[in-house]
C-alpha cells in the first residue's frame, strides 16, 4: 500500500475507521492492476515450466533475449542513442549479442528514467513504482498491465501456492509502510485491506510493549500466514517467544527484502509453529528466487539472465555481483543492470531437486545485509528505504546512528537538494523513530566496504544500551 505524500497526511488525520476504507480503496486499486481472467492461466503456466530441463530452459531464454534486445535497441531512447554513437564511431558489434551491451549503472536509470520507455508505450497508462533499494537511490519505474499481471502471477505461483497458501487467504504484512503515526502508542498499529484481504502491520511499532497487540491481532484477524521483512519477523517471534504464547500457528511465514540468517529462521518457526521461507526479488525485475520446501533457492529463469562479474580482488568467499538483464518487462527494459547485490553461484543440479522441480539454484544472495536502528522505546527499526522513496534529490545516502537519540545522514546531493530536501528527510526519519536528533551531512562520495558495496544503515549503538532501554520499557509496560 504505497500512498502519495498528500494522501498520507489525509489517512493520518483520518478516524481509524476511515484508514482502513482508505486502505481497502487502494487495494481495489491495485487488485485491478495485479490479477484479471488470465491470472490463474498464467499461475498455471508458471508451474508447468517449473519442470522443464536446462536446454528447453536455454532456448526460451534466448528466444526472449533476443527480442528484448531488439526492442531496446530500436525503440528504447537510451539504448537507440547508444548504439547510434557507437555505430558514428564506427563499431559495427552486433546488438543481437549479450556480451556486446555495456553495464547499466542505476545512476543513468535513476537519472533519465523516462529515457527507458519505449516510444510506443505512454507512462501515464503504465504502473508507475519507486524503489530506492538498499543505496539511498530512488528511482522510478514503469510497468504495462500485462508485466504487472505476468509477474504478479510469478509471485502467486512461487512465493505462495509452493507452500500451500494464496492471494485468497487472510495474510499480514510486517512493512515499512507508514500505516500508523510513529507517535501513536496505543493499538492498532496496523491497518486492514480488504480488498487485498490483507492486514497491513507496521514494522516501526515493534516495541516490547506493543508485541501482545500485534500477536492478538494475528489471532484475531484470523491471518492464514505472515511476510515481511526479516529483521521485524524476528523481532515479533522473539516477543512471541519470551511471552509463551503458543496459540500463533500459521500455514508459513515468508521473508522479503532482507537475507534470512539461521538463528532468525529458527526463531521465527518456533514462534509460529510453521516453515520459514526466504524470497529475493527487486522492483525492477530482473531476477527473482524463491525457497522451496527443500531449503533450495530457486531461480526463475523466465525474469531474467543473471552473469556473475569477475571478483574483484577485495570479494570474500564465492560471492560476486550480479548483472542481470530482465526479461519480463520488454517496455522498460534493463539490459546487464547493475543490481548491487552479490550472490552466486548460480547451477543446475544434476538431479532434480527433493521439491521435484528443476529450476536452477542460486546458492547465496550476500547484498542487502543493512544494520537496524534502535529506539529509545525498545523498538528495532529496518528497512527505512522508504525515506529516500518519491524522488528526493539525493544521489545516495547512508544513515548512521550514534546513539539511541541521535542519527546522521550522509547525503550525496542531486541538482535541487535544498534545506528544504534536509527538512524532508529528518521529518520522515522521526515519523519512522520519534522525537530524535537528525543531522543531515552533505558529502562529495560515501565510503564502501571492503567489498564495494554502500551499507545503507549503519549502527553504532551498543547491543547492551539497546537491551537495556527495551528492557526499561517492558518494565514500564507490565508495570
Amino acid at each position: 500500500m504505497v500512498l502519495s505524500e498528500l494522501a498520507m497526511r489525509a489517512y493520518n488525520a483520518s478516524p481509524r475507521p476511515c484508514r482502513s476504507a482508505m486502505a481497502s480503496t487502494r487495494g481495489f486499486y491495485l487488485r485491478l492492476w495485479r490479477y484479471g481472467h488470465d491470472t490463474e492461466r498464467l499461475v498455471e503456466e508458471a508451474l508447468e515450466r517449473e519442470t522443464w530441463s536446462e536446454a528447453r530452459w536455454r532456448s526460451w531464454q534466448q528466444e526472449r533475449l533476443a527480442f528484448v534486445l531488439n526492442r531496446a535497441a530500436t525503440r528504447v531512447p537510451f539504448y537507440r542513442g547508444h548504439w547510434s554513437e557507437r555505430r558514428c564511431k564506427g563499431d559495427r558489434a552486433s546488438w543481437e549479442y549479450l556480451e556486446n551491451w555495456p553495464v547499466l549503472e542505476k545512476e543513468n536509470v535513476r537519472r533519465h528514467p523516462r529515457a527507458f520507455v519505449a516510444e510506443d508505450c505512454s507512462p501515464r497508462r503504465m504502473f508507475s513504482e519507486h524503489t530506492s533499494g538498499t543505496t539511498g537511490k530512488p528511482l522510478q519505474l514503469w510497468w504495462s498491465a500485462a508485466t504487472v499481471r505476468y509477474w504478479y502471477a510469478l509471485m502467486e505461483a512461487r512465493w505462495r501456492r509452493w507452500h500451500g497458501v494464496s492471494r485468497h487467504d487472510r495474510w499480514a504484512i510486517l512493512g515499512g509502510q507508514l500505516v500508523t503515526p510513529v507517535k501513536q502508542r496505543t493499538a492498532p498499529f496496523w491497518v486492514w485491506n480488504a480488498a487485498l484481504r490483507q492486514l497491513y502491520m507496521s514494522s516501526y511499532h515493534l516495541a516490547p510493549a506493543s508485541i501482545p497487540a500485534y500477536l492478538n491481532a494475528l489471532v484475531r484477524y484470523r491471518v492464514s500466514y505472515l511476510w515481511g521483512y526479516s529483521s521485524a519477523l524476528s523481532t515479533l517471534a522473539h516477543g512471541a517467544i519470551r511471552l509463551g504464547r503458543r496459540d500463533l500457528k500459521l500455514q508459513v511465514v515468508i521473508t522479503n527484502a532482507e537475507p534470512l540468517v539461521e538463528p532468525q529462521r529458527i526463531a521465527i518457526s518456533e514462534a509460529f509453529q510453521c516453515p520459514v521461507r526466504e524470497t529475493y526479488g527487486m522492483c525492477e525485475i530482473t531476477t527473482a528466487a524463491g525457497e522451496c520446501e527443500a531449503g533450495t533457492m530457486h531461480l526463475w529463469p523466465e525474469v531474467g539472465i543473471v552473469e556473475l562479474s569477475a571478483a574483484p580482488t577485495t570479494a570474500v568467499g564465492p560471492a560476486r555481483e550480479l548483472i542481470c538483464t530482465g526479461l519480463v518487462n520488454a517496455d522498460m527494459p534493463l539490459v546487464r543492470y547493475r543490481l548491487g547485490d552479490r550472490g552466486g553461484p548460480i547451477r543446475w543440479k544434476q538431479t532434480i531437486c527433493e521439491c521435484g522441480r528443476s529450476l536452477p539454484e542460486l546458492c547465496s544472495i550476500d547484498g542487502r545485509m543493512d544494520d537496524v536502528l534502535y529506539s529509545r522505546d525498545g523498538r528495532v527499526i529496518g528497512r527505512l528505504d522508504p525515506v529516500f522513496k518519491s524522488s528526493l534529490p539525493v544521489e545516495e545516502a547512508q544513515i548512521i546512528q550514534d546513539n539511541l537519540d541521535r542519527v546522521r545522514v550522509l547525503c550525496v546531493p542531486a541538482p535541487g537538494f535544498s534545506n528544504a530536501t534536509a527538512r524532508e528527510i529528518a521529518s520522515r526519519l522521526r515519523d519512522r523513530m520519534g522525537p530524535i536528533e537528525v543531522v543531515i551531512e552533505q558529502v562529495r562520495s560515501i565510503p564502501r566496504s571492503a567489498n564495494g558495496k554502500l551499507r545503507s544503515v549503519i549502527s553504532n549503538v551498543r547491543p547492551e544500551e539497546h537491551a537495556l532501554a527495551a528492557s526499561e520499557q517492558l518494565c514500564v509496560s507490565e508495570f
